[in-house]
């Protein structure tokens, strides 16, 4: 078993080296082939032999990461992925390792050969961005074979030859995704579990006593140093002593006495003062235990003194467990290019964007642009305000404020000829009537034939250019616009001559037609500059538009489009001046300054996908650049320089020369820039095909740059090329084009140049560059701009842009640094090029900040580093008595174990408290590493383990999880909401089980903006579409979904859903934008989050999506199987939450209650989140008995939303703020019962009451008990003037119409005011009622008949005989125990209470034996998956 896991480990390893390098990965799997025949003494051996060989591969820093990577489990739910897609295949019975080819599968690799000659008939499969693609040729022809298979094992052997073989060959497409045949689970960790103390006010707790038939010694039991269960093991005589003195010691030790308030005031402070005054050694300890443990060690944290000392200071926590992957490179990385200790810091600290976000910017002042208006100057706009404070006047949302300024700036690029620029000129001319305030300001660029001998009667975009001219010239340049005669031409033809010399016949009749368009035309000025400029800017295919320098794409562009894109970037545009501009600044040129605009666009530079070097591997590998021994030699003007360029090319080939020449032009004009040459050989590179390269390479090696530059330069004009190749010796060419160069050297450096350093260049092109034989390339800085086609042009002009934006955006900070250390110039600019490439590939996050103090002597904690080694310099700041502290100081002291740590831990003390800063005990889950046994075997995981805890306090225990982990508890005897531990003997233990991730997204109709409020998606695989549906909210469009690892298919749901919706854009997922289906993979613990885009289908514009209740039932975690609509039926919806064991068995008796009042069908509706196991293992048998259905309803508190922290708040918040997401539309009205009511009445009567158009119906309290009027706190004070006439209403039965409550979002309204109310501790008290008696202005309450529901504590005697239902609430006057007030005050409850349980007897004494199969070996907290 142990070692089936351990090789499994051979997955995480895997994933772990492939998030670095998809090289390493295949190269890793190559390496573990050779484990099938060896044999080895244990699983430790085992481990220990995979952690070396993965260490071949990874730096010490890292494989220290991948060991806590494998505690964490981390890539688990990569590997679960991949054996999610392999069952939607399905695998074939019997096989441990198969192959797929398109659409079938193969168990041996004969049958995949077959299945491979005939693939190209059938679909291709699709594929994952996480699905590992073997490195070879990536052809859309070739047939793609998918092997799922477990890695290092002797089928996998079998198949990985043959397929990466023929990968290599360029036959097949080769992809690997994991598989295993048999899933085992294993125990997580990065979790924290808690153990909170109760308020006892009240007593709940079920006296049933909990019968216990396993072994329930903990042998680590340990109290005060003595092992108790092993004691007990070696004396089982002295059981009865034993356990006795155990008791006494805890009790002794626990003392759990209340303080005085004024011995709470310091406890912070005493706190912070106990860990600075221990050894450092000890002190993040010391933290984690007085944090975790604090109510029972809080005595002796009063007895301290303490020193107080003002400090100011400024506080940054650095989350450094989502970081320490990203920072290992970048430190490793510095660390092997020589910057060490604070150095290291200086550099993390530069800002290095290479990209962004909204896009470049094209310099739009341009002699050839022809501006219609100009808003500033023109007479029609003189009434416009031209105050930049106009900007800030407020308006109504979407009104375009009219200011005397050129803000928005929108410039065509046409070719007149052509169809589509007469819709764009037309609407064009719509903006400038309607007085859009665009320059808005409107500009052409007529990108017409600059051909002298084409005139106006043989081009008909010569003729327009030249009549525009003119009238502009003799008229003004708006008469010119408005003059376009493009009115004239119908949609689908195209401007001709004869309709420019009819117009200019008609409107002009005196003109000289010959004058204007002929051959000797006065009005041709300019027209060549509208040609070069678009030619210069690198813009792609006409026509284009730019808004304010920024080019609109090919959708944006669309006639149809244009108009609502253009008043969308106004309003974006107006928010960036209302925050940037000052009042005297020219506004074209303050947009133009910004650092987004560049001379040019070239998508292959501008581009976010970027592909660079690593020059960070050690010496001696095979990545270390460059490859040949004499090092790359550059060509310079100017020293020193920081930018540098490697030209990759067949320098014997006229593309290759052209970039060179290009490469070495723009340097001659540039003081930043030097030029490296690697060839690339078409074929293979001998003497007489490389005479050119050696010649420049000898020229490099021998010779001044100012030679070597002018030798280069007319060495590569073709005409001495061709001498080259028509046999002229080089030392008769070396007389034409030497000049000053010393012709000796240079002679005998190339006579005697061997062509090995060709070859080395050749293969390091290929293996390290990936590039084709003779393709081209530009490395800028260790960036590789790879060019496709040999037609792509990289002009002068592109490696100006290329220069900027690599000075702008991060050289030159790196210089500045760089400078500082005094290197040579060639070292200077080796490590500039080596950092920027580092910095520049290494992903963006959150700009960092330095935290500098002035005293930190009483309250900072310093851990300093190990020396010489690569170090995170990590700064906490926490009270160290606090929820936070309780989760940093384990943290902390694990990542001290994992990785080389200086820390700086700021006490954030908080001064005269009042309450217990920490009612709870806690245990953070994590370990630095795989833990094994004292005999070698693996251990099966962390688990948490409390130990010497007070028996005295009434605990909860409660699951503290990442966000997107679904947990539920799977095995327990006891119950976990209640326990007391003098009630128990013995050991509580707890398993509970990683359900679900979760699958968050937003929603938005692209047609309105609005969310589409009860909007249905599924989610499913190929072989079963709907396994979990979901209801969008009309907050924030939010929605969430529950799966398991895995690749998921998102859709519409059957019905109105999709009738009235279509699925438009997307983004998080894991499929094209155009794919049919929206794919979704989850293959990590890290939240994923998507948003999807709907819109209205043309035809069903007008329809109301809750309109009609036609949804077919959802899935909703049904437990039992529903084949009828419940629509259909006359069933009763009851809702509940329970929690705890007390609750439980009110919760049954309640149901009880309800069946036997009502012939109705009844279904139950549960809150999965905190039921018991031992509930949800009886729930079935007793809907089998008793006749009725029930579903298990579950969702996560959504994480924009107030987090509350006590689990009694977070069960009140589910009664109230998600009733229109927890149930399928289909449910039309829902009651809420309470768990411990009793229920007198057929139930049918309150569902089919009139709610007088309330969303909701609620019983008010009563008035009758006239000695609880002093309790009566909604009759004074707020509630009193808040409420006016209203009743204040009670929270244990309402009844709910969905669909009027959806219809007027009325949960939104609800989630909206307690997202306002909530932040205040002190409101909402009692949430569950307090929410909606607040809201009742808003979202109206019916006041249900009193009789509905009758309390011992507020009803008087006489009205009891009339209560259709008793309700035990607590009674605050007399505090009664809920157990013996319901025996007391309801006389069937004793008789529904023995029912039920002679009901479970019968039951449990049915499940015992699985029930003791399955049980623990050994006590334990844990979550699992």
């Amino acid at each position: 078993m142990y070692l089936l896991f351990c090789k499994s480990c051979q997955f995480f390893h895997s994933e772990f080296i492939r998030e670095d390098d998809e090289e390493k990965f295949w190269k890793f799997v190559d390496t573990i082939q050779m484990f099938t025949s060896l044999s080895l003494e244990s699983v430790r051996s085992y481990y220990n032999l995979i952690i070396k060989k993965a260490g071949q591969f990874l730096t010490d820093l890292q494989v220290n990461l991948l060991k806590l990577s494998l505690s964490l489990r981390a890539y688990s739910p990569a590997v679960h992925a991949f054996q999610q897609i392999a069952r939607d295949e399905p695998p074939p019975d019997g096989c441990a390792a198969f192959v797929v080819v398109h659409g079938q599968n193969a168990c041996s690799t004969k049958d995949m050969k077959k299945l491979l000659k005939t693939a190209a008939g059938r679909p291709r499969p699709y594929l994952y961005k996480s699905d590992h693609q073997y490195p070879g040729v990536n052809g859309t022809d070739l047939p793609v074979a998918v092997l799922y298979a477990e890695i290092g094992t002797k089928e996998f052997n079998t198949f990985h030859k043959v397929l990466s073989e023929r990968a290599q060959d360029g036959k097949l497409i080769y992809v690997l995704r994991h598989f295993v045949s048999k899933n085992e689970k294993m125990l997580l960790s990065g979790y924290g579990v808690e153990l909170a103390i109760k308020s006892t006010e009240y007593k709940a707790v079920d006296d049933t006593q909990v019968k216990v038939t396993t072994d329930n010694v903990d042998e680590n039991d340990e109290v005060q140093g003595f092992l108790f269960g092993k004691l007990k093991k070696s004396h089982p005589e002295l059981q009865e002593e034993l356990g006795e003195l155990r008791k006494h010691l805890l009790e002794s030790t626990n003392d759990m006495t209340p303080l005085k308030v004024w011995e709470l005031q310091d406890l912070s402070f005493q706190a912070a003062s106990r860990i600075m005054t221990v050894s450092k050694f000890d002190s993040l300890k010391l933290m984690q235990d007085l944090s975790q443990n604090f109510p029972k060690i809080i005595t002796f944290v009063t007895i301290l003194s303490i020193r107080t000392q003002k400090e100011e200071r400024k506080y940054i926590l650095i989350n450094i467990l989502d970081i320490l992957r990203t920072e290992a490179k970048i430190l490793q990385g510095l660390h092997n290019l020589g910057i060490r200790g604070s150095s290291i810091s200086k550099f993390l600290h530069l800002p290095s964007s290479t990209t962004l976000e909204d896009g470049y910017a094209l310099d739009i002042r341009h002699t050839s642009i022809m501006w219609v208006n100009d808003i500033e100057k023109d007479s029609m706009y003189r009434h416009w305000p031209s105050s930049l404070q106009e900007l800030l006047r407020a308006t109504f949302p979407g009104v375009i404020r009219q200011i005397r300024r050129n803000f928005y700036n929108l410039v065509l690029f046409l070719d007149p000829v052509q169809e589509e620029s007469i819709e764009l000129v037309k609407l064009a001319e719509l903006f400038y009537k309607h007085n859009i305030p665009l320059r808005y300001v409107i500009g052409f660029v007529l990108v017409v034939s600059a051909d002298d001998k084409v005139d106006g009667y043989l081009d008909a975009g010569v003729a327009l250019f030249r009549l525009l001219n003119y009238i502009s010239e003799e008229y003004d340049e708006a008469q010119a616009f408005t003059s376009m005669i493009f009115n004239r031409v119908e949609v689908g033809e195209t401007l001709s001559v004869d309709t420019v010399t009819a117009y200019l016949k008609k409107k002009f009749p005196k003109a000289n037609a010959a004058r204007i368009l002929g051959v000797d035309s006065n009005y041709d000025d300019n027209r060549k500059a509208g040609r070069g400029f678009y030619r210069k800017s690198g813009l792609g295919a006409l026509p284009i538009g730019l808004f304010n320098g920024v080019p609109l794409s090919s959708e944006e562009m669309d006639p149809e489009e244009l108009e609502t894109v253009l008043l969308q970037k106004i309003m974006e545009t107006t928010n960036f001046f209302q925050r940037a501009i000052t009042e005297s600044v020219d506004v074209v040129d303050f947009l133009m300054e910004q650092a987004n605009v560049v001379p040019r666009i070239n998508p292959l530079i501008l581009s976010s996908e970027r592909r660079y070097l690593d020059f960070t591997s050690s010496p001696g590998s095979p990545l270390m650049t460059p490859p040949d021994p004499n090092q790359c030699q550059y060509q310079s003007v100017i020293s020193p320089y920081h930018w540098t360029v490697w030209i990759v090319a067949d320098i014997e080939q006229p593309p290759g020369r052209q970039l060179l020449r290009n490469a070495l032009k723009h340097m001659v004009n540039s003081s930043s820039c030097r030029v490296g040459v690697i060839n690339n050989p078409s074929g293979k590179p001998t003497e007489d095909n490389s005479s050119l390269y050696r010649a420049i390479w000898a020229s490099l090696l021998t010779q001044s740059s100012k030679n070597t530059l002018d030798f280069t330069l007319k060495l590569l004009k073709e005409g001495n090329v061709e001498l080259l190749k028509q046999g002229t010796k080089i030392k008769h060419l070396l007389k034409q084009v030497s000049g000053g160069m010393g012709h000796d050297a240079f002679e005998k450096k190339f006579n005697t140049m061997e062509v090995d350093f060709l070859h080395s260049q050749q293969k390091y092109c290929k293996e390290v560059l990936k590039l084709k034989a003779g393709q081209r390339a530009v490395v800028s800085n260790g960036r590789i701009l790879s060019l496709l086609d040999e037609e792509e042009e990289f002009s002068v002009e592109d490696f100006h842009l290329l220069e900027k934006i690599t000075l702008r955006t991060s050289a030159e900070k790196i210089k500045s640094k760089i400078k500082q250390m005094n290197l040579n110039a060639q070292k200077a600019n080796d490590l500039i090029m080596k950092v920027d490439a580092l910095l520049t590939s290494s992903p963006k996050g959150e700009a960092r900040k330095d935290v500098k103090l002035l005293k930190d002597k009483h309250s900072v904690l310093q851990l300093a580093q190990r020396e010489d080694e690569v170090f995170y310099d990590v700064v906490a700041i926490v009270d160290p008595l606090t929820r936070d502290a309780q989760k940093l100081a384990p943290l902390l002291v694990v990542l001290g174990q994992v990785v080389n740590m200086k820390v700086q831990v700021f006490m954030n003390c908080r001064a005269k408290l009042s309450e217990m800063p920490l009612k709870s005990f806690y245990q953070y889950v994590l370990e630095p590493d795989v833990s094994f046994f004292g005999n070698n075997s693996l251990s099966p995981g962390p688990v948490a383990r409390f130990t010497e805890i007070p028996e005295s306090p009434l605990l909860t225990l409660n699951m503290i999880t990442p966000e997107s982990w679904m947990v539920e508890a799977v095995r327990s005897p006891y119950d976990l909401d209640n326990i007391h531990l003098q009630e128990i003997s013995g050991v509580v233990n707890a398993e509970y089980e990683l359900e679900y991730l979760l699958l968050e997204g937003h929603c938005f109709d692209l047609s309105t903006g609005q969310p589409p409020r009860g909007l249905q998606f599924t989610l499913g695989m190929r072989q079963e579409p709907l396994m979990h549906d979901t209801i969008v909210m009309a907050n924030l469009g939010y929605f969430q979904l529950k799966a398991n690892p895995g690749a998921w298919i998102l859709r519409l749901r059957e019905g109105r859903s999709e009738d009235l919706y279509q699925i438009q854009a997307h983004d998080g997922t894991d499929s094209p934008l155009d794919a049919g289906d929206v794919i979704v993979v989850l293959n990590s613990f890290h939240s994923k989050i998507i948003k999807v885009r709907v819109q209205k289908k043309p035809d069903k514009l007008n329809e109301d999506l809750l309109s009609e209740g036609t949804e077919s039932k959802g899935l909703w975690d049904s437990i039992t199987s529903v084949n009828e609509d419940d629509k259909k039926k006359d069933v009763l919806n009851i809702f509940s939450v329970a929690s705890g064991h007390l609750y439980e068995r009110f919760l049954r008796i309640m149901m009880l209650s309800v069946l036997q009042h009502t012939k109705t069908p009844v279904k139950f509706w549960f809150l999965k989140n905190y039921l018991s196991p031992s509930f949800k293992d009886t729930i079935s048998h007793m809907a089998k008995a008793y006749g009725f259905q029930y579903e298990l309803v579950q969702y996560k508190w959504p994480r924009w939303l107030h987090q509350q922290t006590e689990k009694q708040r977070i069960i009140w918040g589910y009664k109230i703020l998600f009733l229109d997401v927890l149930f399928p539309l289909a449910v039309d009205k829902i009651i809420f019962v309470d768990a411990d009511q009793i229920v007198r009445a057929d139930i049918k009567e309150l569902r089919d009451l009139d709610l007088e158009g309330a969303p909701y119906g609620y019983t008010p309290f009563c008035d009758s008990r006239k000695e609880m009027e002093g309790y009566r706190f909604w009759k004074t004070g707020y509630w009193a003037s808040h409420l006016g006439q209203r009743k204040y209403h009670i929270s244990a039965l309402y009844v709910v119409d969905l669909k009027k409550f959806r219809k007027i979002a009325a949960g939104d309204r609800l989630r909206g005011q307690y997202q306002a109310l909530s932040q205040d501790p002190n409101s909402l008290s009692n949430l569950d009622q307090d929410l909606p008696n607040n809201m009742i202005h808003q979202v109206a309450i019916k006041s249900l008949p009193q009789e509905w529901l009758w309390c011992e504590t507020w009803c008087d005697d006489r009205s009891k005989a009339a209560a259709k239902t008793i309700d035990l609430c607590n009674n605050p006057k007399t505090k009664e125990p809920k157990l013996s007030a319901a025996v007391r005050i309801v006389p069937e409850w004793s008789k529904y209470d023995n029912e039920i349980k002679q009901f479970l007897k019968q039951v449990k004494e049915k499940i015992t034996e699985g029930r003791l199969s399955s049980s623990p070996s050994s006590p334990q907290h844990t979550g699992k998956t």
